[in-house]
């Protein structure tokens, strides 16, 4: 303990409200943050090494300079794939969709030179190989399945939703299910149909048409309207970061946890 402090060491705050707190003179070091919303969050007088930050950031200032702007070029840079999956037209999308199935294939087949019990491996605390493909599921389901096509309650029994979502009634929630590996792609590829099945009649008129109100509890929420590049382009993000975690944990568990 350094003296003159209070000893929080190891504490652990889980499902809190920390809005609006100060922190002076605290330390941090070897914590860890997962699940946060830190917007609007100010640190002076920081000492920051050897951290790691994976996350969706925006107008992330440090030091006077906006860096969001200068990741978001430098991954476009080094996943030329990238920058395809913010299309802005209805051609757009149908090729974004296509290199994402081929991208997918690639992610798939690696998997599959794993052993049965390796897909459900999970590295860090993160999804395992299948939990992903299951949650992937559950996006596509709820914001095309329910956004877009107007489904009350698009869900597979096998679907997940992110580990924080709170009990819902009529939506999937078992983390712990072990369904094999080609359970979990078949439960993807009807997902990625109604992808397919929307991309391929889509018009850049449709792109901006809005959905009438959702209706029944679920996600996303009971009223919500929604725009349909709206909906299209949460999937396509949860699909890029989502292949790119999973990469990242495949070659962990190549290499053997």
């Amino acid at each position: 303990m350094t003296e003159g402090f209070q000893d929080l060491t190891g504490s652990r705050f889980e499902r809190a409200d920390l809005q609006g707190s100060s922190f002076d003179m605290v330390l941090l070091n070897g914590s860890r943050i997962d699940n946060a919303d830190l917007h609007r969050v100010t640190m002076r007088g920081v000492e920051i090494s050897d951290t790691t930050i994976s996350g969706e950031i925006k107008n992330l200032v440090i030091n006077g300079v906006d860096v969001a702007p200068l990741v978001d070029a430098e991954l476009d840079r080094m996943y030329p794939d990238k920058p395809k999956f913010r299309p802005v037209t209805a051609d757009g999308f149908r090729d974004a969709w296509d290199i994402n199935q081929r991208l997918w294939n690639l992610t798939v087949d690696r998997a599959r030179r794993l052993a049965p019990e390796q897909v459900h491996e999970s590295v860090d605390g993160e999804w395992s190989f299948v939990q992903t493909l299951r949650h992937l599921a559950f996006a596509t389901e709820s914001w095309v399945g329910r956004g877009i096509l107007g489904d009350p309650s698009p869900w597979h029994a096998l679907s997940l939703p992110w580990d924080q979502m709170r009990p819902t009634e009529g939506v999937p929630h078992d983390r712990e299910a072990r369904p094999s590996l080609d359970q979990a792609l078949a439960l993807r590829q009807d997902a990625m149909a109604l992808v397919r099945r929307v991309v391929d009649d889509l018009t850049d008129e449709r792109l901006g048409q809005t959905s009438d109100p959702l209706v029944g509890p679920g996600w996303p929420p009971e009223g919500d309207r929604l725009e349909v590049r709206q909906c299209l382009l949460v999937v396509l993000n949860e699909e890029w970061w989502h292949r790119m975690y999973a990469e990242r944990d495949l070659a962990v568990i190549e290499q053997g946890i």
